[in-house]
């Protein structure tokens, strides 16, 4: 019985210690993801090097190399995350039993709150803007817009549901829509902020959110 429980406690063990790799590796992961999404947004991904990365996260230049292939094998990760917690939040407002004004309204603050992150809308147009010279960082940045797309469309199917209507348009236009408006919105304010304060660019934002969103009178 003595080595029976002798030899589970040293399975146990083991399986914590691979536990707290796992986990040591991921904690990795996620604070060279932190300084890179930081130094991108600030500087641009040609103005970030991987010794930065991994200096501003507190690792060495060979902990970066084991958890990304390269600087745009992180980058993309970065985006992928980024995407992933915006598509949280809006997952946490997808109630059926809302009614569809206060619907609309979650979704309008939610993508005013988006706006204010300075951040994450750099880091997607510098992706833009690489994509527009690489072709190859564009078929890969292109499959992150697609889902990107995917889920706004499902978020336009569940406003249309909760009203009991039908769009007049397709839905994946309305989509692309909706993201070509908000991030054009924003990239005027980057760009030109003494033209545009940021009241008034959130109340642009709202106006075209409800213009894609509010749906028409019910079909019979």
């Amino acid at each position: 019985m003595t080595l029976f429980m002798d030899l589970g406690e040293t399975l146990l063990a083991m399986d914590r210690k691979r536990l707290s790799r796992a986990d040591s590796r991921e904690r990795t992961a996620q604070r060279l993801m932190d300084a890179a999404e930081q130094h991108i947004a600030a500087h641009g991904l040609d103005g970030t090097s991987v010794e930065v990365i991994a200096e501003e996260a507190g690792y060495s230049r060979g902990a970066f190399y084991s958890n990304f292939r390269s600087k745009e094998d992180l980058f993309l990760q970065v985006l992928r995350r980024d995407q992933e917690r915006t598509n949280q939040r809006f997952a946490n407002v997808l109630d059926e039993a809302l009614p569809v004004e206060q619907a609309r309204a979650r979704v309008r603050d939610l993508y005013a709150a988006l706006y204010r992150d300075a951040a994450s809308f750099m880091i997607w147009t510098e992706a833009r803007m690489l994509s527009a010279r690489d072709i190859a960082f564009r078929e890969k940045l292109a499959a992150l817009i697609a889902e990107r797309r995917d889920f706004v469309v499902k978020l336009i199917d569940w406003l249309y549901r909760l009203a009991g209507a039908e769009p007049a348009v397709p839905v994946q236009a309305l989509a692309m829509g909706l993201i070509s408006l908000m991030e054009g919105v924003s990239f005027f304010v980057a760009s030109c902020p003494e033209e545009m304060p940021a009241v008034v660019a959130e109340a642009i934002l709202k106006v075209f959110v409800d213009a894609v969103m509010v749906a028409p009178e019910p079909s019979s």
